[in-house]
């Protein structure tokens, strides 16, 4: 009953003022957080992936609600992605998992206690020499590309690199990591060769006496199908945003989406038979319908390629969009929904069928990453349910 209060009054206040907005259910986010940890040896943590705004539902509100649910710390791509949790007050650790080479971007990373990846020698003499003329220490994450092909030393060189990171006295070591690249992939051979080649390194500096920091190999997907990569800490992503990496790893773990989005109708019209939709017309009405113009569009995070392909939750049904959709609008069909009107909500993405993000990118042949990261900034975020979690998570929220 609480629950469908906020929720209704929440939408009751919001729709106002807005055509168009994301809600961002926080206690999904809290639920994934505790379901994954459930999963771990208690020696596992979690560092909660919150780069691109938390994939686009609020980077800084899922940083907290990942935290009190169980998350011991956080990822972020970009140093002004870290300067902006810092900022909102998040004390946990941060780490930087993209490149950092400059000056000035160092410079942050000291003011703002963030930790950044190291991937090469020169990277860490740079930093070694700025640090040293500053009088400072940073904590630091060694990269170690197993197969990636991305950012981090090649595995072949990982011991020589791990050991002058571990003898830098400027530094700390927080963790040595690698980056899975199939993980989310039915056949795991590359995964277990990855593993393998990260294993290598790390025993190979114990074999000489080095006492190892921290280490994490896996992201949502290794953390659903493999212990064998849990390590000492785990890197969820999409997982902490209820999506599921592939359909094979559905039956592993109850995840709940925390995004929908919705906007209001703006205008309902009457069409004849044979009337164009949109531009180019590659919609033609088949006999008299209702058209009911949308107040959202691809400007807003809806792919143009969703066109025509695509249904909506409105008025307690479903309804087929139609005609191109463009930048700020589209038009859905009401003809067998009488009872719709306008400034009626429309559930664009949500839990209706074809409404999930996986359906959307099986759809256009992507990924659901990049639909969720695709709703633009113009749209608001509304947290839901934030109340409705467990007290010790609602008191790190926003009032």
């Amino acid at each position: 009953m609480a629950t469908r209060w906020i929720r209704k009054r929440a939408e009751a206040v919001l729709n106002l003022d807005h055509r168009a907005w994301v809600e961002v259910d926080l206690g999904a986010i809290a639920h994934n957080v505790t379901a994954m940890k459930s999963l771990l040896p208690p020696s596992t943590q979690i560092m909660a992936i919150a780069k691109a705004d938390a994939y686009g539902h609020g980077a800084v509100d899922v940083a907290r609600t990942a935290l009190s649910a169980g998350a011991k710390r956080l990822g972020v791509a970009t140093i002004p992605e870290g300067v902006q949790l810092r900022q909102a007050g998040v004390t946990a650790p941060i780490a930087i998992l993209g490149a950092t080479n400059t000056l000035a971007e160092l410079r942050e990373m000291v003011e703002y206690r963030l930790q950044p990846t190291i991937g090469h020698g020169d990277q860490l003499r740079q930093l070694a020499e700025f640090l040293t003329a500053l009088g400072q220490r940073l904590g630091i994450h060694g990269a170690i590309d197993t197969g990636m092909g991305r950012l981090g030393v090649h595995w072949t060189e990982g011991v020589a690199f791990a050991r002058a990171c571990l003898l830098c006295p400027v530094v700390q070591v927080c963790s040595f990591y690698s980056h899975l690249a199939t993980a989310d992939e039915p056949d795991p051979t590359l995964c277990h060769q990855q593993r393998q080649r990260f294993e290598a390194v790390c025993r190979a500096l114990q074999q000489s006496g080095w006492v190892l920091p921290p280490l994490h190999l896996a992201n949502t997907a290794a953390l659903l199908r493999d212990r064998t990569c849990d390590y000492d800490w785990v890197r969820p992503g999409l997982g902490i945003y209820g999506l599921y990496p592939a359909p094979h790893l559905r039956d592993r773990l109850t995840l709940r989406p925390a995004m929908t989005v919705k906007a209001r109708i703006t205008q309902i019209k009457t069409l004849p038979a044979g009337s164009g939709i949109s531009y180019g017309h590659r919609y033609h009405t088949d006999s008299e319908r209702a058209i009911a113009v949308v107040g959202i569009g691809y400007a807003d995070g809806i792919p143009r390629g969703l066109s025509n392909r695509i249904a909506v939750a409105v008025g307690g049904g479903l309804a087929p969009q139609v005609g191109t959709i463009t930048m700020d609008q589209c038009m859905i069909d009401v003809t067998e929904l009488p009872r719709v009107r306008v400034g009626d909500v429309v559930t664009v993405l949500g839990d209706h069928p074809g409404g999930s993000a996986q359906e959307w990118a099986e759809i256009l042949g992507t990924i659901s990453w990049e639909i969720l990261c695709g709703f633009k900034h113009r749209l608001p975020r509304l947290n839901l349910l934030a109340r409705a979690i467990a007290p010790a998570a609602a008191a790190h929220l926003p009032k």
